[in-house]
């Protein structure tokens, strides 16, 4: 792999983690990380003064985060083929999870205010399990670089 390109990859992937970083500190901010606070935001609380999400307020959050989940994973995705990743099933399995914990991340909210209020676990679970993912991949290619 050519220097310039190796260099590349690495700003990228460091933009990457910063991106990552400040998601977290997002979601704990505005969120939080419990079961209480995701329904608390997606279904409002009155004695909070908490006003309840609409669907129509929801996907205008949502758009953007399915533009910006599918192009970072498609790039760290397309950054690994380059890699001397051996295992194609374990290739695939990270495309496959990558994509399935992304999308379950970001439909979520929708089950939540249709009711379906333990969909705050799978919101709280595909978030931290997406990042993990993310992190591993991030991983594997500053492994690769280096």
């Amino acid at each position: 792999m050519q220097q310039a390109y190796k260099l590349s990859i690495f700003y990228y992937l460091l933009f990457s983690l910063l991106l990552i970083f400040s998601a977290v500190m997002l979601f704990e901010h505005k969120i939080g990380f419990s079961y209480n606070s995701v329904l608390e935001y997606y279904i409002g609380n009155e004695e909070k003064f908490i006003p309840a999400q609409s669907a129509a307020g929801i996907l205008k959050i949502v758009l953007p985060h399915i533009f910006v989940f599918g192009l970072l994973t498609m790039v760290l995705l397309h950054f690994l083929v380059f890699t001397n990743l051996k295992s194609r099933r374990v290739f695939l399995i990270l495309i496959y999870a990558t994509f399935a914990t992304a999308f379950l991340e970001i439909f979520a909210p929708f089950m939540i205010i249709s009711g379906w209020w333990f969909f705050a676990y799978i919101k709280l679970l595909f978030f931290f399990l997406f990042l993990a993912l993310t992190l591993f991949i991030l991983w594997l290619l500053f492994r690769k670089i280096r």
